[in-house]
């Protein structure tokens, strides 16, 4: 796999000119004024549930805010996307520029903890694996408002397609055994790493604690013993999940619960009468011509004021597609740092442990699973 240098273009339509994500950082140092408020004058909050968001209105469809943390010298990316419940790609775009291994301490790091649901029902299970992200609507209780839970995931990468549509979980386990089929066992074969028929429940287990079987045969939601690669295209095909996250669904999906998987790269939403666009790279073995899905998309989508878009904004829209940033930014605004200007600044909640993988392992563990999926791909 190769990590892209993303870039945010936020045109300032009425002078004919674009700012790039690279610019919008250069703004938002400590002491940045073009984000509103400087950084270090706002407030230090709690973070926000890094997977409970609440549907406070009908017709809403973005949940979340933008957050920023400031790193400690010993903090990476990845501890990062872990404890904000966050999948590698997704930190690694909303931050170009910043060392995924050393940012630096005192480093602003922009959590992209915002999200445009996927543009199907929200009910049961849903995955967008073009955002890597699966969402669980939960049944609404009676006097409360509804509540959608996300997590990100690490799904089948190249010539290993997670596949589309609609399905059901058809059975639950605890600790399984992971018959290996035999198509992985000959590609292992064949890269000198020969796997036995079955790998049984374990540290070694690539299906973690927790599995559900979907009604698509051989393909399944689980846990990771190797939760560096969530959030990336590195799966035979199966939804991979950080274990604490897999455990928490698990209690929460019954056998029968509906799940559709969906491939939306682009995405509006609207939320107190605000129109969003979130657009992410692609899939490099999509089918449909990203030119294509944007123009049906933006043709059938109406603004807040339930008029066709005009032509200031599918110029807008357009410019953000061509590099896309990954995040859900309004597309009324023509601000290049608005999407700054509203992120809040929380507090740094990664812990140290003393026992975790020293940063040259985790290094060589990721450059690994980068090799393995290029391997495939070619």
């Amino acid at each position: 796999m190769i990590v892209r240098r993303v870039l945010l273009l936020l045109p300032l339509l009425a002078l004919g000119g674009c700012a790039t994500l690279d610019d919008l950082w250069s703004s938002v140092s400590k002491s940045g004024k073009d984000a509103g408020v400087p950084l270090d004058e706002r407030p230090v909050l709690a973070p926000l549930d890094p997977n409970v968001f609440v549907i406070d209105i009908d017709g809403q469809t973005v949940v979340g805010e933008p957050q920023v943390v400031f790193a400690r010298d010993t903090d990476t990316l990845s501890d990062f996307a872990r404890a904000y419940g966050l999948g590698y790609d997704e930190i690694i775009t909303a931050n170009p520029g910043v060392d995924p291994w050393l940012p630096g301490d005192g480093t602003a790091i922009l959590l992209p903890t915002q999200y445009v649901l996927p543009s199907v029902a929200q009910h049961g299970v849903v995955l967008n694996i073009a955002t890597k992200r699966l969402f669980y609507f939960p049944e609404a209780v009676d006097g409360e408002p509804r509540q959608v839970l996300t997590y990100p995931i690490g799904i089948g990468r190249v010539g290993w397609e997670t596949p589309l549509g609609e399905t059901t979980v058809v059975s639950k386990a605890k600790d399984p055994h992971w018959w290996v089929p035999a198509s992985v066992r000959r590609e292992h074969a064949e890269m000198g790493d020969p796997l036995p028929s079955v790998v049984p429940p374990g540290p070694d287990n690539p299906l973690g604690h927790r599995v559900l079987k979907l009604d698509i045969p051989g393909y399944l939601i689980h846990g990771t013993n190797a939760p560096y690669g969530v959030g990336m295209r590195v799966s035979h095909g199966c939804v991979r999940l950080y274990p604490e996250n897999i455990e928490a669904l698990y209690t929460l999906v019954d056998i029968g619960e509906a799940v559709v998987i969906v491939n939306e790269p682009y995405q509006f939403g609207q939320k107190e009468g605000s129109l969003y666009f979130e657009a992410h790279v692609p899939l490099e073995d999509d089918t449909i011509p990203p030119e294509e899905r944007l123009a049906q998309l933006t043709e059938a989508q109406l603004d807040p004021n339930g008029q066709p878009l005009n032509g200031h904004l599918r110029s807008y829209i357009r410019e953000l597609a061509v590099e896309p940033p990954g995040v859900p930014v309004k597309v009324v605004n023509y601000d290049p740092a608005e999407y700054m200007a509203r992120a809040r600044v929380v507090h740094n909640i990664v812990e140290i442990d003393p026992n975790a993988p020293t940063l040259e392992e985790v290094r060589e563990m990721m450059e690994e699973a980068e090799a393995e999926a290029t391997t495939a791909a070619e």
